[in-house]
């Protein structure tokens, strides 16, 4: 039986294919495949269903129902059986639809007749784009064959759809990659961009996707796999002794010897598909399992099938990641995601960075932060909506990317653009004055930097110093440990490009979200408070000496500033300075010549360091609070998590009163202290950290500018007694009167 319908559902794509063949609209075509599949399968109706927009489907075409109602009956997503199936991504398959849960009654069709309802959805690669309908009008359910023979025929609609067979009148029929689309998405590195896109990883087109002899396509397939599997393993040879690797690898190499997968593939193309069209059809529906699974393990498999598929497209295609297309003058990467390395390979060169997947915390956001690269994450489907070579422009202050907009939108982007262009300009002019508020108070402004690409930055933003450089960075783009060596002449070269001024080295942060790719990740339910940071410095010695003989080589009888992360108790800050001393009693005896002073301090990023006892205080000498960190553990809101992290203000009374109390703390023994982390540059914040009394701060380069030029605005004395005052009258956050205030200062 299921030989027969393969063959029935190949007879019906030869049709299909024969019916495209002529240079007809694209509503004939719609039309005569709803009049062949209802043929084929011996159904009174067979309709197509395509959305129009994220939301809406329309009736496209149909055998059966009113045809009247073509282009006129519309239903939201998951509304009625249609919506439903489009919602999920899954059959519905009722011998009595009337009767089946959230089935909805439209008169204009004249369903109400037809009792059987089999709708498959239209979909390629995890983008939904229709459903296609059969009904009949007696009470039956569709057998298995049945399902899959219309599946295929599915499959063959969603590629014809992405190639443009069925361009019309409009907004369902409109020709693909065509139409201005909005994408939502998160912040991960501020700034705004425009420019055209480059995709990371350019799409697979199939253009054959009904093929005419199975025993060719199924030979195609099978050399392709071979090839595949001959690659898989040559990278497994390559990752020996890296375990973590392996692990991948080994995933890979199972489904791409795995028999059902293979099996799968081969029915597909007895159906009539093509060897490309059935590996695709296999990812599209990986793809909409990933999409419904909440299992974390099942949709890291599901993705690897998905990277294996992606794999044997390029082998079948011959459609590799170089495609001939010239990087654009002013190119806007998008892809589904990205390591540091590979971003890094682009480096300055990229306007903006749009990625599908990723994080505010991932590896790739580090290095975009680093490079100063506007940044938007969680940009679902514009990995399915771009084109090389599109107009795009990136908000990334707003997490909005404009994908081919219409001229409005481009004007008033054009116009932001040229308002932040001219407010950096007015920033310049401020560049080497003090940080001056209008009460005489003078607030020292420090960058952030992870790169030698960042240190450019230090005279042109500014900038005192560099109150941040994250270290994590040299170890997150390699594939294995950098050689003491090589870190001693990058630390060299920092210090030297900071021509004498101030560099705050934090020893290596890693764990939590950043794991490095040599070092086996600990299996730890929550990361962000488990093994990480000094923790890790302290339980592995051997790499903490090893960074900081780097750094003392590094400075060469030049003063070194040293900062240890995520301290969260005296005792640590103690065994961390301890193996300072040994490393410094070490350099000596080797005769290597010692930094002229060692300046040691440490990161206030958990709540118990601000109640250390006393001694503490007196021993560090000096302390930064690590922002980020340290409202997460505050609020207990997990930074990562989109649905809590933006729940909470930074500017809530609470946690400036706790921040007022470590202010305190830190006057009582005279220890430096500096606020570092994205609070610290935006501007109300920083207004607001230095009214409690914090005379550092430490930002990303392009924030200073907007920064230096508030607080000269502003009298932090009148800026604290708006604080006191919304605290007094019980407010929960004092965002709203500083701004108040804020308004005031631009008026005057």
């Amino acid at each position: 039986m299921a030989e027969r319908y393969e063959t029935e559902s190949r007879k019906l794509l030869g049709r299909l294919r024969d019916a495209m063949a002529h240079d007809e609209a694209g509503q004939a075509r719609l039309d005569k495949i709803t009049d062949l599949i209802a043929t084929s399968m011996g159904c009174e109706v067979c309709s197509i269903y395509l959305f129009r927009d994220d939301e809406t489907l329309e009736l496209c075409a149909t055998r059966g129902l009113n045809p009247d109602a073509v282009h006129q009956t519309r239903m939201k997503m998951g509304e009625g059986l249609v919506g439903r199936v489009a919602k999920r991504g899954q059959v519905i398959n009722t011998p009595d639809a009337p009767q089946y849960p959230g089935f909805r009654y439209m008169p204009e069709t004249g369903e109400e007749i037809f009792s059987s309802f089999l709708g498959v959805p239209i979909q390629r690669v995890g983008e939904k784009l229709g459903v296609l309908v059969v009904q009949s009008k007696s009470a039956r359910e569709f057998s298995a064959d049945e399902i899959y023979a219309l599946e295929v025929v599915a499959m063959v609609v969603a590629e014809m759809t992405e190639l443009g067979a069925f361009v019309g009148e409009g907004a369902a029929m409109s020709a693909r990659h065509s139409q201005p689309v909005l994408v939502r998405g998160v912040v991960g590195q501020e700034g705004v961009a425009e420019g055209h896109v480059w995709l990371h990883e350019p799409r697979v087109v199939v253009s054959n996707p009904i093929a005419d002899d199975p025993a060719v396509e199924e030979q195609r397939l099978t050399e392709a796999v071979d090839q595949l599997r001959i690659s898989v393993d040559q990278m497994l040879t390559m990752a020996q002794g890296d375990k973590d690797q392996q692990q991948v690898i080994e995933a890979y190499r199972m489904f791409a010897n795995s028999k059902g997968w293979m099996r799968r593939m081969c029915e597909d193309i007895k159906s009539g598909l093509s060897a490309e069209a059935a590996v695709e059809k296999e990812q599209s529906l990986a793809r909409a399992r990933m999409s419904q699974s909440t299992d974390g393990y099942l949709r890291e498999r599901l993705s690897d099938l998905d990277d294996l598929s992606n794999r044997l497209l390029r082998i079948l295609t011959g459609q590799g990641a170089d495609t001939g297309a010239e990087l654009p003058s002013d190119p806007i990467l998008v892809a589904r995601n990205i390591g540091p390395a590979e971003l890094l390979d682009y480096g300055r060169s990229l306007k903006g960075i749009v990625l599908e997947g990723g994080s505010v915390g991932s590896h790739a956001a580090i290095v975009a932060r680093a490079l100063a690269i506007p940044l938007i994450v969680n940009a679902g489907r514009v990995t399915n909506e771009a084109l090389n070579g599109d107009h795009i422009m990136v908000d990334g202050e707003q997490g909005i990317v404009h994908l081919r907009p219409d001229d409005t939108v481009a004007t008033a982007f054009r116009d932001k653009i040229a308002m932040h262009a001219a407010a950096q300009e007015r920033y310049a002019s401020i560049r080497d004055e003090p940080a001056q508020a209008r009460c005489g108070s003078i607030v020292s402004l420090h960058m952030n930097a992870g790169l030698m690409a960042d240190l450019p930055s230090l005279k042109g933003s500014g900038a005192e110093g560099v109150g941040l450089f994250r270290t994590e960075l040299q170890f997150l783009v390699r594939n294995q440990m950098p050689k003491r060596s090589d870190l001693s002449a990058l630390y060299a070269r920092v210090l030297d490009a900071a021509d004498g001024k101030r560099v705050v080295f934090r020893t290596l942060d890693i764990g939590s979200d950043k794991v490095l790719p040599y070092m086996k990740p600990a299996d730890e339910p929550n990361p962000a408070m488990g093994w990480r940071a000094i923790r890790v410095g302290l339980d592995k010695p051997g790499i903490m000496r090893m960074q900081l003989q780097a750094l003392m080589r590094a400075a060469a009888g030049r003063p070194l500033t040293i900062m240890f992360p995520f301290i969260a108790q005296l005792e640590e800050f103690r065994a961390a300075r301890a193996e300072v001393d040994k490393t410094r009693a070490r350099e000596e005896r080797l005769g290597h010549v010692l930094p002229e002073r060692i300046e040691i301090g440490a990161m206030l990023e958990t709540p118990s360091l601000a109640f250390a006892p006393q001694v503490f205080f007196e021993e560090v000498e000096f302390l930064s609070v690590g922002g980020n960190d340290l409202k997460q553990f505050f609020f207990a809101a997990d930074r990562e998590n989109e649905r809590v992290r933006r729940r909470y203000d930074t500017l809530n009374v609470s946690f400036l009163t706790f921040l007022e109390g470590i202010v305190a703390r830190c006057a009582e023994t005279n220890t430096d202290l500096s606020f570092c982390g994205e609070d610290a540059g935006r501007p109300v914040e920083a207004l607001c950290f230095a009214a409690m009394g914090f005379r550092s701060l430490s930002m990303r380069p392009a924030s200073i500018g907007p920064v230096k030029s508030l607080l000269r605005r502003c009298n932090l004395d009148e800026v604290r007694k708006v604080i006191e005052d919304a605290r007094q009258r019980g407010e929960m956050s004092v965002r709203s009167a500083v701004m108040d205030y804020v308004r005031g200062q631009h008026q005057n």
